[in-house]
């Protein structure tokens, strides 16, 4: 068994948007819903974030944050202020690794950008602004309140504040979107010279006013060309695929998901954020914080979270699923590194039957290695369907 801890990142979530997207399930809620006098409870949810994240700190007793990762909701709907006082503080509760990834979402709104430089100023240090389409008619039919013009000034604004590292969130697969579309928005992504490309497929999801009225999706052959085709063109210019939606530059992925998708632990704080933490005694447990931004200001933080044991017949599957999600290749004592348990026999027989399924490497296995094959990462669902406890 491994004998340190998992690498420990911290997430925050800010749960107000402007307007609540149809695709979107994420906990976001429309601000001006919670405003008074035209403003957020910016001072009450700063308070409460830190009594959040003290009430964590003991399970993770001084270990370093590797990165961190401020989501929502729209982030950037925050004041400058907010940023600079939430960094400082977190700068006096924690310890951090040298050179951490910290990460902002933001829209590309005119009223945002201004504020980019003060985010810059504050200590995050890579943005991640959520385009999705340049198109003026899918924009409107996803929502998105910023327009073409928007989006591209929104880069040019972020390299001009400082920001030596963004990604660009982009769509495929819209409604009655064309292969030509998703490449016409896909190779303008491209011009703008990002570091890093989230690029990836809609889904419907339960609870989203898309799953309520579901739009006319393209044809499976439209998604499968609109996915060879994008990739060949991502690969031509640069922007390798390591994960199942995620392409960058040489040197760019993004640090804080490969943690997640490496099976690292994460802090979750902020309004429905989720945590994952390792103790000492190999017990791992996940945490769920109350969703509604209301009953989150108005309690104590014990009253917050809710946590459950990840059991440890249930650890194969957890570790795979999450392992999977990215196209590397990685060791078999990686599993107790980001575990701290020992190699399961379950696990080696649920990798020897995929060997034998064409779902894994050979090769690789014989040095105590696991690699996904091309047949793997198509049938992923077959594949980890062989962990199940």
């Amino acid at each position: 068994m491994s004998t340190q801890l998992p690498p420990l990142s911290l997430y925050i979530h800010l749960p107000w948007c402007v307007r609540k997207c149809p695709y979107c399930d994420f906990n976001s809620h429309q601000a001006d819903r919670f405003e008074a006098n035209g403003n957020l409870p910016e001072d009450a949810y700063l308070a409460q974030l830190l009594a959040d994240l003290d009430a964590d700190l003991p399970y993770v007793a001084g270990r370093p944050i590797q990165t961190a990762f401020i989501g929502g909701g729209t982030p950037s709907l925050m004041s400058e202020d907010f940023y600079y006082r939430l960094m400082d503080a977190l700068r006096g509760k924690l310890t951090w690794a040298d050179n951490a990834e910290i990460t902002m979402e933001a829209n590309p709104g005119t009223f945002e950008q201004e504020k980019f430089r003060h985010f810059r100023q504050a200590g995050i240090n890579r943005l991640s602004i959520g385009i999705q389409s340049f198109q003026p008619n899918l924009l409107k039919t996803l929502g998105r309140i910023h327009n073409r013009e928007e989006a591209i000034h929104a880069v040019d604004k972020s390299r001009a504040a400082g920001f030596d590292n963004i990604n660009l969130d982009l769509m495929h697969g819209l409604p009655d979107q064309s292969l030509e579309m998703a490449l016409e928005d896909l190779s303008l992504a491209i011009e703008l010279n990002p570091e890093h490309l989230s690029w990836y497929q809609l889904t419907i999801e339960p609870n989203t006013e898309f799953y309520r009225r579901p739009p006319k999706l393209p044809e499976d052959n439209t998604l499968w060309g609109i996915q060879d085709a994008g990739q060949e063109l991502l690969n031509k210019h640069g922007y390798a695929q390591y994960e199942v939606s995620a392409n960058s530059k040489e040197h760019h992925r993004a640090a804080h998901n490969l943690n997640y998708w490496r099976f690292g632990d994460y802090i979750g704080i902020g309004a429905g954020a989720h945590g994952k933490i390792t103790l000492v005694n190999g017990q791992i447990f996940r945490t769920r914080k109350t969703r509604h931004p209301n009953h989150y200001l108005n309690n104590l933080p014990e009253a917050l979270v809710i946590k459950e044991a990840i059991e440890q017949e249930d650890l194969p599957l957890e570790f795979m699923m999450n392992r999977l999600r990215l196209f590397e290749t990685f060791d078999l004592k990686d599993y107790e590194r980001f575990t701290y348990q020992n190699v399961p026999d379950a696990l080696i027989k649920a990798c020897e039957i995929a060997i034998k399924q064409g779902f894994l490497d050979t090769d690789e296995w014989k040095k105590q290695s696991i690699k996904t094959t091309e047949k793997g990462k198509l049938f992923l669902n077959e594949l980890l369907e062989l962990f199940l406890p």
